[in-house]
């Protein structure tokens, strides 16, 4: 099979500290899909990188800001960031996002 196949259950998750954790489910060096839990009150706090990251909530309520404008997220809703540009969010209900990143996060896997 030339597919990359990632079963959810096999996958690590990562506790990121403050109520994150990460699964990093498939991948190749073009392009990542990861699995981000949130507890209600967490945060992603503000970075960048050199990334595309289409960010889609699979549950749960986000205040996500990208550069100098913040939008709420809901259940079915998705977000594009850019490279490089500073973006970050705060859980306001408990939630699930599903982040697909071009090129693949070798930082993520590295760690």
């Amino acid at each position: 099979m030339n597919a990359n196949v990632a079963i959810r259950s096999e996958q690590k998750l990562q506790d990121l500290g403050g109520g994150v954790n990460r699964r990093v489910l498939a991948y190749n060096k073009d392009l990542m899909t990861v699995e981000v839990i949130f507890e209600k009150g967490a945060e992603g706090s503000t970075h960048t990188h050199p990334h595309t990251q289409c960010t889609y909530v699979l549950c749960g309520k986000f205040e996500y800001s990208v550069e100098d404008e913040t939008v709420v997220l809901g259940a079915g809703d998705s977000i594009v960031v850019p490279p490089n540009l500073p973006h970050g969010t705060v859980c306001l209900e408990a939630g699930t996002l599903i982040d697909t990143f071009t090129p693949m996060r070798d930082d993520f896997i590295n760690e």
